[in-house]
């Protein structure tokens, strides 16, 4: 494995395990974390139809799947629900932050303008 995906599955674990503390010392709801975490690949869904090759997502679909798979928007969720102090939200959004870095571990980052997996 490559040191750069080690270290994002480390990162991974590191948001997971946090986000589940916050829920469990905080007796946060549990249902964000669960949501936040399998939403970010929601946008899978609009990326397939026939024709596209092995892979590719299609080109439509590109914006919104690299849109919920960078890390500023769960970083904004949770300083703004830290702020409110909202530790659902807290955890939802470090849910999301431990998908991207499980994602990026296994080699699935950002898509081209085409659709395909970024190099």
């Amino acid at each position: 494995m490559k040191p750069g995906r080690l270290a994002y599955a480390a990162v991974g674990f590191a948001f997971a395990g946090f986000g589940i503390w916050v829920v469990v010392t905080q007796h946060a709801a549990w249902w964000p974390l669960v949501v936040f975490a399998i939403a970010p690949d929601v946008t899978l869904l609009f990326g397939f139809r026939a024709g596209l090759q092995r892979g590719q997502l299609d080109p439509r679909a590109v914006p919104a799947y690299n849109a919920v798979h960078r890390y500023w928007a769960p970083a904004v969720l949770v300083v703004v629900a830290f702020v409110v102090h909202s530790d659902a939200w807290v955890a939802a959004g470090l849910a999301w932050c431990a998908h991207i870095s499980f994602d990026r571990s296994l080699g699935f980052g950002l898509r081209t303008p085409e659709g395909f997996q970024r190099e």
